[in-house]
C-alpha cells in the first residue's frame, strides 16, 4: 500500500512538472480537481518541485523556472512570486530606517516592499534606480526622490549603465537595501544581470551599512553575475523558510539575520 502511494506521488508530479513545462503556470485549485487530491497534497507536491529548483512557487499555483544561472524573470513574473514573505520583509526592513537618514533601495520587488511602508517618514531621502519604486514614492511630500541617469532595462524597470554608476559614485548613504536573485551562503549574492550586479556593487560601496533582503527561496542559488562576498554586508532579512545551515553560516560570518 506504501509503495502505491509513492508511486502515484512520483507519478502526479512528473505530470505536474510536465504541465508547468507546457502551460508555463499552474493553479493548486485546477490540481487538486484534475488529480483527486487535496489542495495541502498540491502544495506539499510544489513545495517540493521548488526545492529541486523545478518550479516556483506562487500564489496559488506556480511558474516555471529554468535550470540556468543566467535566467533573467521579469518584474511581472516576480510580482507573482512569495508575495506574503516580501510584505513582511518590506514591513520589517523599514525598523530598521531612521527619521532624516539617507537610504537606497535598489531595484527588485522586495524593494518595492519597502517603498510602500516608508508614509510614516517626517524626512527621508531615497536614491533608487527604480522607476517603479520612485513612482510608488512619487507622492510622499516628505520624501525626497534621487534617481540616477541611465539606460532602462525593460525586463527590471531599473536604470543602469555608465551614467548610473556614474552618478551613484557621488553619494554617501546611510543604508542600502540590496535585493538578489540568488545567495550561497559561503560565497555571496549574486543576479543575472552584469550591468546590475556593477551598479549593486556601488551602492555597496557608498553605504555605510548594507542590508540584504530576500525571501528564502534564493538562498543555495547563483546566478550568472556576482555582487559581492558576506563581507560586505552587515544584515540579512528573510523569512522561516531559511534552512538552519545557511542561518548559521551567516551567523559564523558575524552578519545578523532578522525573520519577518
Amino acid at each position: 500500500m506504501r509503495k502505491k502511494k509513492e508511486r502515484l506521488t512520483v507519478s502526479r508530479r512528473r505530470a505536474i512538472l510536465e504541465q508547468v513545462k507546457d502551460k508555463g503556470e499552474v493553479l493548486i485549485a485546477e490540481l487538486s480537481k484534475q488529480f483527486g487530491v487535496s489542495e495541502v497534497t498540491i502544495r506539499n507536491d510544489l513545495e517540493y518541485l521548488e526545492k529541486k529548483n523545478l518550479v516556483i512557487r506562487a500564489r496559488g499555483g506556480a511558474i516555471h523556472t529554468e535550470n540556468h544561472v543566467g535566467i533573467d524573470h521579469s518584474i511581472m513574473d516576480k510580482n507573482k512570486i512569495h508575495m506574503e514573505e516580501k510584505m513582511a520583509i518590506g514591513k520589517m526592513s523599514v525598523q530598521l530606517i531612521n527619521e532624516g537618514e539617507t537610504i537606497i533601495l535598489d531595484s527588485g520587488t522586495t524593494t518595492a516592499e519597502i517603498a510602500k511602508n516608508l508614509d510614516k517618514f517626517k524626512g527621508l531621502n531615497v536614491i533608487t534606480n527604480a522607476l517603479n519604486i520612485a513612482n510608488l514614492l512619487a507622492g510622499h511630500p516628505n520624501i525626497h526622490v534621487i534617481v540616477p541617469g541611465g539606460v532602462l532595462r525593460q525586463n527590471s524597470l531599473s536604470l543602469v549603465g555608465a551614467m548610473a554608476e556614474k552618478s551613484l559614485s557621488n553619494f554617501f548613504v546611510d543604508k542600502a537595501f540590496i535585493s538578489t536573485d540568488g545567495i550561497d551562503t559561503k560565497l555571496g549574492i549574486f543576479t543575472p544581470n552584469i550591468e546590475e550586479a556593477s551598479l549593486n556593487g556601488i551602492m555597496i560601496n557608498i553605504a555605510k551599512e548594507v542590508i540584504l533582503v530576500t525571501d528564502s527561496s534564493k538562498f543555495k542559488r547563483k546566478s550568472l553575475a556576482f555582487i559581492c562576498g558576506l563581507d560586505k554586508i552587515r544584515t540579512v532579512i528573510t523569512d522561516k523558510g531559511i534552512s538552519d545551515e545557511d542561518k548559521k553560516h551567516l551567523t559564523d560570518a558575524g552578519i545578523q539575520v532578522l525573520i519577518a
